[in-house]
């Protein structure tokens, strides 16, 4: 069928996300197919709730009923997931199973992708996009894992610390 590995959805009874991961996990593990079904997600946020002054974190399924898998799609990693314990089916008409796109995938949030810049701190930069389009500014800070950097743009004669992701600005040489 398909030779790399997409992300599918997967429909689950309600509540049973985590023990269809767990046991698709161990399915893999058993029958050694670690390079077929790479990744079983079920994607949660942070819910911070308040309760009688305390504060409380609380993990919170975006997607209840539903488990998100990164894998080779064929006959027996089908099977393997169709026929686990909780699972009621691929999302997708009839029986085929549709992958997400990649911009399904980014905007979900499942795969972080990290981008790599060829800048340093002090290098002149030129913002591209956002509120602050054509500004010129020197990076005082990177921060590879939030994916953003710190700069000094000059607005309204002063040097102003703006925060910019690594797609809104480029180096000037």
């Amino acid at each position: 069928m398909s030779e790399t590995a997409k992300w599918y959805v997967v429909h689950t009874y309600s509540g049973h996300e985590n023990k269809v991961k767990a046991n698709i996990e161990k399915l893999v593990e058993n029958r050694c197919m670690e390079d077929i079904i790479m990744e079983v997600n079920v994607p949660t946020e942070e819910n911070i709730e308040i309760k009688n002054g305390k504060k409380k974190v609380k993990q919170k399924k975006i997607f209840p009923g539903y488990v998100i898998i990164k894998m080779i799609m064929n006959d027996e990693s089908w099977y393997v997931v169709r026929n686990t314990r909780g699972v009621t089916g691929f999302v997708g008409p009839g029986s085929k199973p549709i992958p997400l796109s990649d911009e399904e995938v980014k905007n979900m949030g499942i795969e972080k992708t990290i981008t790599e810049i060829d800048m340093i701190v002090g290098d002149t930069i030129k913002v591209i996009s956002g509120p602050f389009e054509s500004f010129i500014g020197a990076i005082k800070e990177i921060n590879m894992e939030k994916q953003t950097l710190k700069a000094l743009i000059s607005m309204f004669g002063r040097e102003t610390p703006v925060e910019l992701d690594f797609v809104q600005v480029e180096k000037l040489s």
